[in-house]
């Protein structure tokens, strides 16, 4: 069995015709789907899925346009292959033999704000 007839079929022109008849429709069914990938991975990486998800639903809803929101999606995705702790330099970094950093976290103290 090869791996292309374990994944499941995309119909790109019943995708069309659901968001142009019913939006909201076409909105919860691309929600479930991504939320049964979210699902199907490892559990340690869920929490990250969800949170690179969210960055992605909000790009689209404060973008003008969609063409506007997939330019700047595109651009995230670039900038995670090509960038400074990206996926190239991760490789190059493994090649040379040289440890991968982690990006620091920082620490941040939480103040309660009063109103």
């Amino acid at each position: 069995m090869s791996a292309s007839s374990t994944r499941p079929t995309f119909d790109f022109d019943a995708w069309v015709t659901l968001a142009r008849q019913d939006p909201q429709a076409f909105e919860e069914k691309r929600k479930c789907i991504i939320e049964d990938a979210i699902q199907g991975a490892p559990a340690h990486k869920q929490q990250r899925l969800r949170c690179l998800q969210w960055k992605l639903d909000k790009i689209r809803e404060t973008s003008r346009t969609p063409m506007i929101a997939c330019l700047q999606i595109n651009r995230l995705l670039w900038e995670n292959v090509t960038g400074e702790h990206g996926l190239l330099n991760s490789l190059q970094l493994l090649q040379a033999d040289q440890p991968v950093r982690r990006s620091r976290r920082t620490k941040a103290e939480v103040i309660t704000l009063h109103s």
